[in-house]
């Protein structure tokens, strides 16, 4: 029994010596797992301690301030627009009063250009307007003139080209061309060309409706082809509406045939009587 018991004091002695760090890791195991937590635990309340103070120490120092006067509101600054040399140069007359005044003289400068040049386009157009009235009218006065009893001759159609001349050959007839042909649109009027008597007027085969006026020297003129007759009988003066012109008798297109018979006789050139007349067709 002593020696058991004296084995089992050895086996004791020899587990307490052969084995002394794992009692030393087991004593220190649960240390180290409390170690590991705590710290973290401990950071966390400080930091939350620390907020809290500060946020109190905050709040009290604002209550303790008086409260601040307003400010004004600071408008945010935007990109800088890009003027124009008009704009700039305005801002700059704004600012200084002698460049507004020398800008404002400058502009009743341009204003009184701008009206001068006006007039004188307007004075030009008047000009030029003027001109061309003298033209019409000395065109006109070729065609009117004023015998020896004091009538105004005149030529009997306007808006007209002359085409056959007289005594050029010709198909519309057997032999040389015997007048002076107006060529005019149909409906344009035939007027007398000068006072006297229309003692004739009527169909006449190839000169289709004619009139004859016969003037006070006994010349005969001779309207012929005419597309109606409007005075077929009477005394007329210069520029009294015989009829109109047409395209009746031998002829296809419209046209005045004018013959100039003096004393009723052989006819002559009517283009050398009118210019004896004072007219210039």
């Amino acid at each position: 029994m002593a020696s058991t018991h004296s084995a089992e004091s050895t086996g004791a002695a020899t587990q307490l010596l052969d084995h002394p760090a794992e009692q030393d890791a087991a004593r220190h195991r649960l240390p180290r797992q409390s170690r590991g937590g705590s710290p973290l635990l401990g950071v966390t309340a400080m930091t939350a301690a620390l907020g809290a103070t500060g946020f109190a120490a905050s709040t009290a120092a604002q209550a303790a301030q008086p409260p601040a006067a307003p400010t004004a509101q600071v408008p945010a600054v935007s990109a800088p627009d890009l003027a124009t040399p008009d704009e700039a140069s305005a801002g700059g007359h704004a600012a200084d009063p002698g460049l507004a005044l020398a800008a404002r003289i400058q502009q009743q400068a341009d204003g009184r250009s701008t009206a001068e040049d006006e007039h004188a386009r307007l004075a030009a157009a008047q000009e030029a307007e003027a001109k061309r009235a003298a033209a019409r009218a000395a065109t006109a006065d070729q065609g009117r003139t004023t015998d020896a009893h004091g009538a105004t001759a005149t030529l009997p159609v306007t808006d007209y080209r002359l085409t056959t001349r007289f005594a050029q050959a010709g198909t519309h007839w057997a032999h040389l061309h015997t007048g002076l042909d107006f060529a005019a649109r149909t409906g344009t009027p035939v007027t007398a060309i000068g006072e006297g008597t229309v003692t004739a007027a009527g169909w006449t085969g190839p000169y289709g409706y004619r009139v004859i006026q016969t003037l006070p020297d006994g010349t005969e003129l001779w309207y012929c082809h005419l597309a109606r007759i409007t005075t077929p009988a009477g005394p007329v003066r210069p520029g009294t509406v015989l009829g109109t012109v047409g395209a009746t008798g031998s002829v296809t297109d419209p046209r005045l045939h004018l013959e100039v018979r003096p004393a009723g006789g052989a006819p002559v050139d009517p283009l050398a009587w009118l210019h004896a007349q004072g007219l210039n067709p």
